[in-house]
């Protein structure tokens, strides 16, 4: 068990300053949620028959998925949560460069990249993975402490957990800049580098603050809903890697207000918006919008 407990941990968790932490338009919330609405159709009710990992991907254990119908497919922060029977998950982390894809749907067909396939009893499922940062693994069903970074994820932005008074509570008590202690995921679970500068330009908040008092914490708690859920609705962000399972791009990019947009005007103000390294992460934020 603690050698089995070892191994998830090292194919599964996401610790802050590792290389993937550091990649741009790596998959969010919205990414994965718009993945998992396509997904779940697809899959739910389908029996798995096999599954197969490339030898050199250091994918977790996927033999338990063997024999087991798929009930439901969820999201918890940037992670899929494929049920089996009720008795198990099938954990999936796109990484960097992670996609699902149905064989022979959408004219996809396997290459170099698939890094694992599940054989179900209708078709076969392919992650695709260029970097191979990616990763699979099946778990008792619940069973999320052999995951460091799922176990310790905070609540979902978009749901009532997400309690504006415990957000702004918990600001209050930090140390971190804002934008590190919305990347942490302790905090609200999801939102990486794309989404928080989105959301600091929304709530006028220099990425760099250490003091955001109440007030302005309303401001950044609904920034954060109202942000995601829009990148929701047009399926997320693609720069160069992120696909859904119909092969296509997300449509959020032509809406981004300051991710990826540096040296451009700020939509807000007209002036020009800087990029900055905050937390060992790429910044771009408004110096005249988001002055403290």
């Amino acid at each position: 068990m603690v050698s089995l407990i070892g191994t998830l941990a090292r194919v599964l968790k996401e610790p802050v300053g590792s290389p993937r932490h550091h990649a741009n338009g790596m998959p969010e919330l919205p990414e994965v949620e718009s993945v998992r609405r396509q997904l779940r159709p697809r899959l739910v009710g389908r029996r798995v028959v096999a599954a197969t990992a490339h030898p050199q991907a250091r994918m977790g254990p996927l033999e338990p998925a063997v024999g087991r119908v798929v009930g439901e497919v969820a999201r918890r922060g940037k992670y899929l949560l494929i049920d089996l029977d009720g008795t198990h998950e099938l954990v999936v982390n796109l990484g960097m460069t992670g996609s699902l894809r149905l064989r022979g749907q959408d004219g996809w067909q396997p290459d170099a990249y698939v890094r694992a396939t599940l054989t179900l009893d209708d078709g076969e499922l392919d992650f695709r993975d260029v970097r191979r940062f990616g990763r699979l693994a099946v778990v008792t069903a619940g069973d999320h402490a052999s995951i460091p970074m799922l176990a310790q994820l905070g609540p979902e932005p978009l749901s009532a957990e997400f309690d504006v008074a415990v957000f702004a509570a918990r600001l209050a008590r930090t140390r971190m800049a804002v934008k590190p202690f919305l990347l942490a995921q302790r905090a609200v679970a999801g939102v990486g580098n794309i989404y928080a500068d989105e959301a600091l330009w929304a709530a006028r908040i220099n990425p760099k603050a250490r003091r955001v008092g109440r007030e302005r914490a309303a401001r950044l708690h609904g920034a954060i809903r109202a942000v995601l859920a829009e990148a929701i609705e047009r399926e997320g962000t693609t720069f160069r890697d992120y696909q859904m399972v119909n092969g296509q791009p997300g449509g959020f990019g032509d809406a981004l207000a300051v991710y990826g947009r540096a040296g451009r005007a700020c939509r807000r103000c007209a002036q020009p918006l800087r990029k900055i390294e905050v937390g060992g992460r790429g910044t771009t934020y408004c110096p005249s919008c988001q002055r403290r």
